[in-house]
């Protein structure tokens, strides 16, 4: 719902979307990754891997984003090529007139409420009055130049999506085709981040997510989880529509929030009992809203247009991703997803794509999780589970930072990016570093045999305290952290600081961190 993360001024715009999905665009990547010649250098871990294919393809979507939301539609002066303060984009003239009229004729026919034919598209949300504005036609003509690369790739994805989104709206009473709200969202990634920290396909910031029921902590986010986040995207479009009374005026909300549209409302003259689809273009052309909202429908419009038909607009080599099949299993605590696609017989990043809310790719310590695996491994992968000794389910190293080193190479010693540093590390900055701080090292088994043996790398030895001994918690730790660096049990910390299991760590916050002195040890200060 925010805008992305990158400035891409008009001469990088070309480069920036040629990349397509094989090459990120270095502007735009949300974090650094370790260079490519480090990859060819040594063995890629799996999970490694598997997230940077994740990560370049995620630095594509969001320089083809930010250049949409770069975009303004606007009159054009005589003999101008774009509008002030637009990207140029080729061929993306302003529509005129008899060609709109042509366009009208040939979509939708004489009649309205449908396609001209009964083979042409059938909509569910109010396209055939506005699909020829002039806006429309300006996105459209985006969509089939600068961004048609990656297009193409969002409606491979769609395919993976869109039965199940479909499934969700209708069950809300929703109309089907706000499914490409999450295009113009997303182009539906799981991992998509905006400047505002607005995560998933759906783009939820993080209250919003929370207020819709979905989990957001050190190990798990469920805005990328692109079931749950649906149902959550579903649930407040419906309070949104309930609202405002149109469905248009229910994305414009939920692209700039319900009190921005309120307020352009309250100042449109004669919108009481009147309120209409029709009702956001009258806000968005007296410039009611701000500049992303206004142009936030035509969008979605020109993207169900092209996305209805995409043979019609040239896209014939579309490669549809299946849709997501699986079985779940429960783990009782934290266990790498590199282990469990070994126990499926497949990769780390089909594990990650079923399961991209555990981002640092490991399930949470300290509490049962639910894990996808592919279609009709589900049996054989918890048999083997259960076999599988607890030292083998996920490995962790720990390292002291010394001076003059930097998570670039300190990830490069272990193999590991500096995505998975910063995820298992949160409190961590990776321009200051402070000398003689930990760093959890999240690495497989496989990783660790590979690790450099003259490297200053050691398992997490616990250290030994006397009795009674408190921690003062430092931004970023957590139980599972402290469990480790001080030999005891989760269960054990919470019991001596009366601790419930949703409770969250304060910085500063005092933790006995050692068995009581006496039974007349104090409680903690919390």
């Amino acid at each position: 719902m925010k805008r992305f993360e990158g400035t891409i001024l008009g001469p990088l715009l070309g480069a920036a979307l040629a990349c397509g999905g094989s090459k990120p665009a270095p502007q735009a990547a949300p974090l650094p990754v370790p260079p490519a010649e480090t990859a060819a250098a040594e063995p890629a871990v799996p999970e490694d891997a598997a997230l940077a294919v994740l990560s370049g393809d995620s630095a594509a979507d969001l320089a083809a984003l930010e250049a949409l939301h770069q975009l303004e539609f606007g009159s054009l002066a005589k003999g101008a090529s774009h509008v002030r303060g637009v990207l140029p984009v080729a061929s993306l003239a302003r529509v005129q007139s008899d060609e709109v009229n042509d366009e009208a004729a040939r979509m939708f026919g004489a009649t309205r409420g449908g396609a001209a034919s009964s083979g042409g598209p059938v909509y569910d949300i109010d396209v055939e009055s506005f699909a020829t504005r002039s806006q429309v036609q300006y996105y459209v003509n985006f969509f089939l130049t600068e961004a048609r690369d990656r297009f193409e790739i969002w409606l491979g994805r769609l395919n993976r999506y869109e039965g199940m989104i479909r499934s969700r709206f209708r069950q809300y009473g929703i109309p089907e085709d706000l499914v490409y709200l999450a295009l113009i969202e997303s182009g539906y990634s799981n991992t998509a981040v905006s400047r505002a920290q607005a995560v998933g396909m759906w783009q939820f910031i993080a209250s919003t997510g929370r207020k819709y029921g979905l989990r957001i902590d050190d190990w798990v986010d469920e805005r990328r989880d692109p079931f749950k986040a649906t149902d959550a995207a579903a649930r407040h479009l419906v309070d949104l529509y309930e609202m405002f009374g149109s469905w248009y005026l229910a994305a414009a909300a939920y692209n700039g929030g319900a009190g921005r549209v309120t307020r352009g409302l309250q100042r449109l003259p004669g919108t009481q009992g009147e309120i209409s689809d029709e009702t956001f273009f009258d806000l968005s052309d007296r410039r009611y809203l701000r500049r992303e909202t206004r142009d936030y429908v035509p969008k979605l419009i020109a993207a169900a247009l092209i996305a209805k038909e995409p043979e019609r607009y040239g896209f014939q080599n579309v490669q549809p991703l299946e849709p997501l099949v699986f079985d779940e299993i429960t783990v009782p605590d934290q266990t790498g997803l590199d282990v469990l696609a070994k126990l499926a017989d497949t990769t780390t990043q089909a594990l990650l794509e079923l399961n991209p809310q555990y981002y640092r790719g490991v399930t949470p310590p300290g509490r049962s999780s639910v894990v996808r695996v592919p279609r009709g491994t589900g049996t054989i992968v918890a048999k083997k589970y259960a076999e599988l000794p607890p030292s083998e389910r996920v490995t962790f190293l720990e390292h002291v930072i010394r001076r003059g080193e930097t998570l670039s190479e300190i990830g490069r010693r272990y193999g590991v990016t500096v995505r998975q540093l910063q995820a298992a590390n949160p409190g961590v900055h990776p321009l200051r570093l402070r000398i003689g701080a930990r760093l959890v090292i999240p690495i497989s088994q496989g990783a660790r045999a590979r690790t450099n043996a003259s490297a200053p790398s050691r398992p997490v030895e616990p250290q030994k305290v006397p009795p009674g001994t408190y921690h003062v918690v430092q931004r970023g730790e957590t139980l599972w952290i402290l469990s480790q660096r001080y030999g005891v049990t989760i269960a054990d910390l919470r019991r001596w600081n009366g601790l419930r299991v949703d409770d969250i760590l304060r910085v500063g916050q005092r933790l006995l961190v050692a068995p009581p002195a006496s039974s007349g040890e104090p409680q903690p200060s919390r």
